[in-house]
């Protein structure tokens, strides 16, 4: 089972309506990280990277359930940070889901048994746990052993009680293709229902910087799994079939990068969820105040080797809304592997990388230490 038929009839039809209604940017997933702080340290990630007093901080409740009615995407994607250490996990999922959305949990699977009891299986919810391939290359990506083996207790014993599980695979330059397919080979047996792939995120702040893909290699890698597994056809993905048809190099695709909007402590960030290039007060204002036309493949150094659904994927979909019959084909017929690559977008015009990390850093910093100042005065006058 790939993506649920109910679900991809709805956010179809959403798509449709956005389309006769003559939107031209509209939300299609909302990435809601509702905190940074993990249980784990990847060598990849660039999420964890912050001082203690950021790390510390929380979207309450209120705010996610703000976010959600903000935006209007037809699915909630929570992550992180490991969003099952936040105190409220369990009533934003409930929320989430009483507002008829479609809503994946993203976790590394290590606290899932132990706050499972806080959920309520439904075809509308599913958690999506963190796997880089096997055990030996699981744990390697994750920096620490038998992370593997708990995720994998963890998925069995989700699957017992009527949960959704889905799992989401992330790969680097050191990936060996035959050994990605053995891996998604054994996801049946485990009791997986579809799977999500993708590129490394190439985080600019992640300890390992030497790992991560530019687009050749990314394209080469995934006709390289496809081809040993019946073009893709093999496994289930939780993913649109030309979004795969586009990590293989089929697809010329510019990147919608409000398709994925991003809502964190800091508030709504510009322009994704890789980019961290400053931010909203709200979704209308990222909406209408971001400068699009400056991101993306061929006009930002940054985006250069993009290749990671949270931008590609909106664009695959809508290119399925409005060719049907693409889509049919590759979901028949299979990624194509052997092929000419399509033409690549060209480099020679975009802009060089700015980085305002620190910026954006010491501000909440400040924003954290003024409230708490304030919080001690009204103490002390009380």
């Amino acid at each position: 089972m790939g993506i649920p038929v109910i679900e991809g009839v709805r956010i179809g039809a959403y798509i449709v309506k956005q389309h006769l209604l003559g939107r031209k940017r509209y939300p299609l997933v909302l990435m809601l990280e509702p905190w940074f702080r993990c249980n784990l340290a990847c060598a990849g990630c660039g999420k964890i990277d912050y001082p203690d007093k950021i790390l510390n901080q929380r979207l309450p409740y209120e705010d996610c359930m703000g976010a959600i009615d903000e935006c209007g995407a037809p699915v909630v994607v929570i992550a992180g940070g490991e969003p099952l250490l936040h105190k409220e996990i369990g009533k934003i999922v409930e929320g989430a889901l009483a507002r008829g959305k479609f809503v994946t949990l993203c976790t590394n699977a290590l606290l899932l048994e132990k706050k499972m009891g806080e959920f309520k299986p439904s075809q509308a919810f599913n958690f999506s746990v963190h796997l880089d391939g096997d055990r030996e290359m699981h744990d390697k990506s994750v920096c620490q052993e038998g992370v593997y083996d708990r995720a994998v207790a963890a998925i069995k014993a989700a699957r017992e009680k009527g949960f959704r599980v889905t799992i989401n695979c992330t790969l680097f330059n050191d990936a060996d293709p035959e050994r990605v397919a053995n891996f998604l080979d054994t996801l049946k047996g485990m009791g997986v229902d579809s799977a999500t792939v993708s590129p490394g995120y190439a985080y600019e702040r992640a300890p390992d910087q030497a790992h991560f893909l530019n687009r050749t290699k990314t394209k080469e890698l995934f006709r390289a799994i496809f081809r040993r597994g019946d073009k893709g056809r093999k496994w289930d993905f939780f993913q649109s079939s030309l979004f795969l048809d586009f990590l293989a190099g089929n697809q010329s695709y510019r990147c919608t990068p409000w398709g994925n909007p991003l809502r964190t402590v800091f508030g709504w960030q510009r322009p994704c969820y890789l980019l961290n290039e400053g931010y909203a007060g709200t979704f209308k204002e990222l909406m209408e105040t971001t400068d699009w036309d400056s991101y993306g493949v061929g006009n930002y150094e940054k985006c250069a080797d993009c290749m990671v659904h949270c931008g590609f994927e909106p664009s695959a979909v809508a290119h399925a809304v409005k060719n049907p019959l693409a889509a049919l084909k590759v979901a028949l017929f299979g990624v194509e592997t052997e092929k000419p690559l399509a033409p690549d977008i060209p480099l020679d015009r975009q802009r060089p990388a700015e980085y305002a990390y620190s910026a954006h850093v010491e501000e909440k910093l400040n924003e954290i230490v003024e409230a708490e100042r304030g919080a001690k005065q009204a103490a002390a006058a009380e």
